[in-house]
């Protein structure tokens, strides 16, 4: 198993994921989409959308406006994630959707586990009750990293 989980091709990229990160990432996907769906208040949601606008009465219409569709779009990119998790090869739109999905994941899971930016992922403790969740989170974060570098490449 190659060190990289994902590699750029001439088309988008080539993934290296074992059948387990494929089902966690296939459940992660799941899991956020029913609470999108289910939940839409959850505060964890809460930093998937920003404030557009500082003064209300905009970002209220904002909101009225362009809310199902930035929703809409957010759970397209994670249905496309839990499909193609399975995949050897993803296409360069599909990589794109892939970015924005698991940049969705790791918002919501760092939300969860109240991460800062001056979390050590890195030493995790395993008696910590969210080690799991921070171990998930710090995996997210890592391909995430991967897939930019690769997509960044000339």
């Amino acid at each position: 198993m190659p060190d990289h989980r994902i590699e750029r091709t001439a088309e988008g990229a080539l993934l290296h994921l074992p059948p387990q990160e494929q089902g966690l990432i296939r459940g992660l996907a799941t899991d956020l989409i029913a609470t999108l769906r289910e939940a839409p208040a959850d505060p964890s949601l809460r930093r998937l959308s920003p404030p557009a606008y500082d003064d209300e009465d905009d970002e209220r219409g904002y909101r009225e406006i362009m809310g199902a569709e930035l929703a809409s779009g957010r759970v397209q990119a994670l249905e496309l994630l839990a499909a193609t998790a399975g995949n050897d090869r993803l296409s360069a739109t599909e990589a794109e959707s892939w970015l924005r999905a698991l940049n969705d994941l790791r918002l919501v899971l760092g939300t969860r586990l109240d991460v800062r930016e001056e979390s050590l992922l890195d030493r995790i403790d395993s008696d910590d009750p969210d080690a799991a969740g921070l171990a998930v989170y710090a995996y997210l974060s890592w391909l995430q990293e991967q897939l930019v570098e690769a997509l960044s490449l000339d």
